[in-house]
């Protein structure tokens, strides 16, 4: 059985007088690609930021981190959100977006040669043209953003990696590049994956791991095998919902 990365007890967590997550156990298992599913409203953006730090929460979030375990929490952990909301009249380009989170020092004072460098290497390691930085965010596509996204996530490389439905809004084309750059992240660098998804396809074809999530707490945990069947599928979102899986290798 692999060693967990996070270990979850007890989790609750509530936001404006509403119960989100009601004492919520789970683990996410160490160098896997653990899939998060549910039906809108059932918690998982909110699991993802508690794991994150960015709501108050009741019960342990604990992370088995380093080589011995002991490290409270991972020396980084990246994040795709879904959509990333910008000021359509703010002018500023993917090369001034990545800089301000990767350069120390204000952009107003210049680029440096070695974050000029830095900038270029983060779109390589996405398979992103290096076009891209001179192009105003707004101006680009939501494929080309996500994958922008993911550079900066895995700059440096995390040892854990959430991402919050970051294909939805993107082409098929476009969505399954994105998803082989996940895997290969997971399987060359052994990062942790956590993922929300709603595309079932995706889930059976590259999650290693599958967590339900319905009314706020884990209904199921299995592989795709065990967890994307009609019965199970029902119960999860709904006895009228028809879903197509790819077998899952």
């Amino acid at each position: 059985m692999t060693a967990p990365l996070i270990s979850v007890r007890g989790l609750t967590v509530e936001l404006g007088g509403q119960l989100i997550l009601r004492d919520l156990h789970a683990t996410i298992a160490r160098g896997k690609i653990t899939a998060l599913i549910g039906k809108n409203g059932s918690g998982k953006t909110t699991f993802l930021r508690a794991v994150l730090g960015e709501v108050p929460y009741r019960g342990e979030i604990k992370f088995h981190c380093g080589h011995d375990h002991s490290q409270p929490q991972p020396r980084h952990i990246g994040y795709v959100p879904q959509k990333l909301n910008i000021d359509a009249k703010l002018p500023i380009t993917v090369r001034d977006l990545l800089a301000l989170a990767v350069q120390r020092r204000p952009i107003f004072l210049g680029i440096s040669r070695s974050t000029q460098a830095t900038l270029v290497a983060i779109l390589e390691s996405v398979n992103a043209p290096t076009s891209l930085l001179d192009r105003p965010i707004e101006k680009i596509s939501g494929g080309e953003l996500q994958r922008v996204l993911l550079g900066l996530a895995i700059q440096p490389c995390p040892e854990l990696l959430l991402l919050d439905e970051p294909a939805a809004s993107i082409d098929f084309q476009s969505s399954e590049a994105f998803n082989q750059t996940i895997v290969r992240l997971n399987r060359e660098h052994g990062v942790t994956v956590l993922l929300v998804s709603h595309d079932l396809s995706v889930v059976s074809r590259h999650a290693d791991e599958v967590l339900c999530l319905e009314g706020g707490v884990i209904k199921c945990h299995g592989s795709p095998r065990e967890i994307l069947t009609h019965e199970t599928l029902s119960q999860t979102f709904g006895t009228d919902m028809s879903v197509f899986v790819h077998q899952h290798s």
